[in-house]
């Protein structure tokens, strides 16, 4: 290894110094995009008539404040009294499946949203999801 340094490349340090020229930071832009505002909302325990009116505030006033990324917390529904109804669907009235069909026929809410994730395992996984604010104009 060369430790001795070149008259050119020193002439080249020194004015790249003196000038006001900015280098281009590609990391910045990736951890800037990455990075969103993020609130969560826990619906455990929640009547889904309840529910519905809390992730509907829970939206819009996210988006008022500029938050772009929702993690909304249902449960995976293992302790829901569902199942032992007969006339209550096994499936629909559960949170899991009842909050994202509720945001879905709501176009005012739909408005707002670039889209729905599935959240990580270390987020809820099967018991969580993820909504993406569109950014507020």
């Amino acid at each position: 290894m060369n430790k001795k340094i070149s008259d050119k490349d020193k002439q080249d340090w020194q004015s790249f110094i003196d000038s006001n020229d900015k280098l281009f930071d590609k990391d910045y832009k990736l951890t800037k995009d990455k990075q969103f505002k993020t609130r969560q909302l826990d619906l455990h325990g929640y009547s889904l008539d309840d529910a519905n009116q809390k992730i509907k505030y829970f939206i819009i006033s996210s988006y008022e404040e500029g938050v772009r990324k929702l993690r909304i917390v249902t449960g995976k529904g293992l302790h829901s009294d569902n199942e032992k109804n007969p006339y209550v669907s096994k499936d629909l009235s559960i949170l899991k499946y009842s909050i994202p069909e509720y945001i879905n026929n709501n176009p005012s809410l739909m408005k707002l949203i670039n889209s729905f994730g599935e959240a990580k395992i270390e987020d809820g996984g099967s018991g969580a999801f993820y909504i993406f604010l569109k950014k507020k104009l």
